[in-house]
């Protein structure tokens, strides 16, 4: 780890962090939430907010795929997602389910003006964003898609929507 120069998990809690919060909403299984600890951890994401019925840390289960990134990734937790999509409104942030929609904005199309902080819901694997949580958005995005099924797994559409953020905001 030295050698690759990473982050201790006290580093990573004082370090700038990407301006993004990630909501899990109603997700079933522990190693996708562990595997969204992961790469909020990799990308270095601002906070990670566990919603509904999502499984929250300690589980052996999520710490099998998190590695440690519980440790290192700021996290809360909330019964409702709708409170905790009214609260990121009330300090600036813009809000974003991922989730096939009418009108939804194609991820590359994304606006990430300057220091624009944004949050971004992710979905039961089976059912999505709920419509609750759809309608207190500010909109929906969604990842373009070429192949024959219709939707990614949790965990990699989070990948690929964090990625897409973290080189817009980070790489430049």
């Amino acid at each position: 780890m030295d050698e690759l120069q990473r982050l201790s998990p006290d580093e990573f809690k004082a370090a700038k962090k990407t301006p993004v919060v990630v909501i899990l909403e109603n997700i079933r299984s522990m190693h996708n939430v562990g595997s969204v600890f992961r790469t909020c951890d990799g990308f270095r994401i601002e906070k990670l907010l566990l919603c509904g019925f999502t499984p929250k840390p300690p589980h052996r289960d999520i710490h099998k795929t998190a590695l440690g990134a519980t440790e290192s990734v700021d996290w809360a937790s909330y019964d409702n997602t709708t409170d905790a999509i009214d609260e990121l409104k009330k300090i600036g942030y813009t809000v974003y389910a991922v989730e096939q929609a009418h009108n939804s904005i194609l991820l590359q199309d994304i606006d990430m003006a300057h220091n624009r902080k944004i949050a971004i819901i992710f979905g039961n694997e089976a059912e999505g964003v709920t419509n609750e949580s759809i309608a207190a958005a500010d909109g929906c995005i969604e990842i373009p898609q070429a192949g024959s099924k219709h939707s990614f797994n949790i965990s990699v559409a989070a990948g690929i929507v964090l990625w897409e953020l973290f080189k817009r905001t980070n790489l430049k």
